[in-house]
């Protein structure tokens, strides 16, 4: 599976950015495509997911202001961020994985930069 992010930027604190992320290739049984954040020195974090099923997990930190949303048809996800704050600065990047595995599948970074 191969999977091309978009998006991102600078945002302000308060402000909104969206991400995007394409997938293409063998996506076929139940499968999650999420979106993973990292600071240079620190590991990747998951911070959304969500199913082909549209199950949606959230890393604490961002529930209620980030949203996950998918179309099967498109086999795209988006993750639309709400009142950014500073600490979601970071690279992000789209994952794939079949629901019965771990993530198998990584798109490029795209960064994301949250002024105060």
């Amino acid at each position: 599976v191969q999977l091309q992010a978009s998006g991102g930027g600078w945002g302000q604190a308060g402000g909104s950015l969206t991400l995007s992320c394409a997938a293409s290739g063998s996506i076929t049984g139940d499968n999650a495509i999420g979106w993973h954040r990292q600071l240079t020195g620190t590991q990747r974090e998951l911070v959304a997911s969500i199913t082909n099923n549209h199950d949606t997990t959230y890393k604490d930190s961002v529930k209620g202001r980030f949203t996950i949303f998918r179309d099967n048809t498109k086999n795209t996800v988006t993750l639309q961020m709400e009142n950014l704050k500073p600490d979601d600065t970071g690279l992000y990047y789209c994952s794939y994985r079949p629901i019965t595995s771990w993530w198998t599948s990584w798109g490029q970074g795209t960064l994301v930069t949250v002024s105060s």
